[in-house]
């Protein structure tokens, strides 16, 4: 059988890097993206002689709609179709909704939002004319039940389950399908590279909560799941033939996902108060 070829953004770290990693031992051709990378696209940055599968590193900016167009042409250069888009890339900007600048929320959503939906606008010509493929989009428990100063990246994940699930209905009829991946706590670089607001020092109002908020958040984090654990899951969607609109990772996270769907509002809000406010 002809190798699927799939391109992860975000792929240097993390999840992206697991991932990518993960998918190359199942004999994939993966195209792995970074905005730091100087990789060739002809050369292996590593490769499984087992499988077949190896991993190539290429330069691609989410932010930037011709970095996204030059590496996506560059992969239907070298295999002439992309099967598969893992959309990893992310950022995350702490801080209170008072405090968090318009700029830095635009960054947050440029990143996480915009920076998906240009893979997504990159590749679907492609799909279409092969009339098959799969995308995959990397959301979060977060963007189902929103965090107190977390509030800029739980709407941009909130903005990307939105997408996703209009996206599904509109290229269906062209064979490809669409899902999302919702991890929950997971232990990666994601947490040293939080970036934090400006305005949420010691002279912002919201600053001592702020800082037992995320202190919270940073110890979940690192006691969170192995980004293996995401990139399991994320091939077991490739594997799908239909795969579901979204999946937590983790039972703890599918539980609390459930519990949000038959718990009253007012105890949901409790929950999160406690947790982390």
């Amino acid at each position: 059988m002809k190798a699927k070829v799939v391109i992860i953004t975000g792929a240097s770290a993390g999840i992206g890097k697991a991932t990518a990693e993960h998918l190359m031992k199942k004999g994939f051709h993966v195209y792995g993206t970074s905005r730091k990378t100087t990789g060739n696209i002809d050369a292996d940055t590593a490769n499984d002689s087992q499988s077949g599968g190896f991993i190539r590193m290429i330069t691609l900016d989410v932010t930037c709609e011709d970095s996204v167009k030059t590496a996506v042409e560059s992969i239907i250069s070298k295999e002439g179709h992309i099967d598969i888009l893992v959309s990893n890339a992310g950022a995350g900007i702490a801080g209170s909704v008072e405090d968090v600048s318009l700029y830095e929320a635009n960054l947050q959503f440029d990143v996480n939002f915009f920076g998906t939906l240009r893979m997504i606008k990159a590749v679907l010509p492609y799909m279409r004319e092969k009339r098959y493929g799969k995308i995959i989009a990397l959301s979060s428990v977060a963007g189902i039940i929103s965090i107190p100063y977390q509030a800029h990246y739980s709407s941009s994940k909130f903005a990307l389950e939105g997408l996703i699930e209009a996206l599904r209905h509109e290229i269906a009829p062209f064979g490809i399908k669409a899902c999302l991946i919702e991890p929950g706590d997971t232990k990666t670089d994601f947490t040293s590279s939080r970036v934090i607001s400006k305005n949420a020092g010691e002279g912002s109002h919201y600053y001592v909560r702020f800082k037992k908020s995320l202190a919270r958040m940073e110890k979940d984090e690192q006691s969170g799941a192995s980004p293996f654990d995401v990139a399991n899951t994320i091939y077991k969607m490739i594997k799908k033939k239909n795969p579901p609109v979204r999946v937590a990772v983790g039972f703890q996270y599918k539980l609390i996902l459930f519990l949000k769907r038959i718990l009253p509002t007012l105890v949901l809000e409790k929950v999160v108060e406690f947790l982390y406010s």
